[in-house]
């Protein structure tokens, strides 16, 4: 075993300069660490922010007229103008059945031959038929919320031209706290920061212990009196300068390209992010360290961070509709606490009770894979 102590001579320090700047060198020289730190962040950052969005606009709806008269008219006219509609008219209910079964519509409404003759009544209640297609639930309620919405508009809108008081006693009027204008952007970029920091981490240092004992450069250092303490910090910290460089061109992309607002502290963004990376830093050395391999650690690194940090992490999922077996398990994903901290840090600002927890579990993330890779480095050729 590789003997340590717990400070640094100046021996020590000169041994980790000279380290550091070899790693240094490097990158520099390594095509695909500039990729990985550089390009890759950009191009994810891109796929997540235009390719998934939970937003709605234009949604394709079918509108059966078997009414004519100007009233039916009216209720279509206020349809056509929505902007989050794009609306396919037609007067048979079987043809807009098969639109429906096609795709070509997401759902479509039903005026049906008496709705001006009911409208005349006392009351003025006429009912109309909304038809989705139950195989897509999200959309399906899209579908009825967004026609409900309409419908409930046009009836205030007649009541106004009538000089008639609206008939709902209450009317209600949703606001969403930290996300105003509830755009799905607005939380998925922050989560999808998480997602590629923790695989440009983990990929970013899966590769260099691995790379040493493929060209022999291993040897050499267990023959000079390096220290563990000073072989793995030369691992660490110049990709962990790599690794804020990434992340702050991640925010930037996310504030000045994708509009997404960040209210929170550029000191506390720092913190935060410095801590996450320790771990997944830690995560791709440990990895590079038990393998010895460049592809094995790669695809190791690649199967550890991406698909845990994706899926229980928070940012798609809902994890309180996770079983509770799989609730246990994402309290082990560092990624779950920075998904959390992130979207605190760009929605909300500086929570402090927010934040204080997911650093405290970053923290212990990172001692433990930084500390199971030092347990791991071994001053011997087996």
């Amino acid at each position: 075993m590789i003997r340590t102590h717990p400070q640094l001579s100046g021996g020590s320090l000169r041994r980790l300069g000279a380290l550091c700047r070899k790693e240094t060198l490097q990158i520099v020289r390594d095509p695909s660490s500039n990729l990985i730190a550089f390009v890759l962040p950009i191009v994810m950052l891109f796929i997540f922010g235009y390719g998934i969005n939970f937003d709605t606009s234009a949604l394709k709806v079918g509108l059966v007229l078997e009414d004519i008269s100007p009233e039916a008219r009216h209720f279509a006219e206020s349809l056509y103008g929505s902007p989050y509609l794009d609306v396919l008219t037609g007067s048979d209910r079987a043809a807009m059945g098969q639109a429906l079964t096609e795709g070509r519509v997401r759902g479509f409404i039903v005026i049906s031959p008496d709705f001006a003759e009911k409208l005349k009544r006392p009351g003025g209640e006429a009912p109309v038929l909304v038809i989705t297609d139950g195989a897509e639930p999200n959309t399906a309620n899209f579908v009825e919320n967004y026609l409900k919405g309409a419908w409930e508009l046009w009836h205030l809108q007649r009541a106004a031209e009538q000089g008639l008081p609206p008939k709902a006693s209450v009317i209600l009027e949703p606001r969403f706290w930290f996300n105003p204008t509830a755009e799905s952007r607005h939380y998925l970029i922050p989560g999808s920061i998480t997602i590629i920091m923790t695989v440009i981490g983990a990929l970013l240092t899966s590769l260099v212990v691995a790379r040493e004992w493929e060209r022999g450069t291993m040897e050499a250092l267990l023959a000079s009196p390096v220290r563990r303490a000073e072989l793995l910090l030369s691992k660490l910290l110049p990709y962990y300068a790599l690794g804020i460089i990434s992340l702050l061109i991640c925010v930037g992309v996310a504030v000045f390209l994708l509009k997404v607002p960040f209210r929170g502290s550029v000191l506390v963004l720092w913190l935060i992010g410095s801590l996450f990376l320790g771990s997944a830093l830690g995560m791709g050395l440990l990895l590079s360290t038990a393998s010895r391999n460049q592809f094995n650690a790669a695809q190791a690194a690649l199967n550890a961070a991406f698909l845990p940090a994706m899926i229980l992490s928070g940012f798609i999922f809902e994890i309180r509709s996770m079983p509770a077996v799989i609730r246990g398990i994402t309290y082990l994903i560092p990624a779950r606490y920075f998904v959390t901290a992130m979207q605190t840090l760009f929605q909300a600002g500086n929570v402090w009770p927010v934040l204080i927890h997911s650093m405290i579990f970053l923290i212990v993330a990172s001692g433990l894979f930084i500390g199971l890779t030092a347990v791991k480095t071994r001053r011997t050729l087996e």
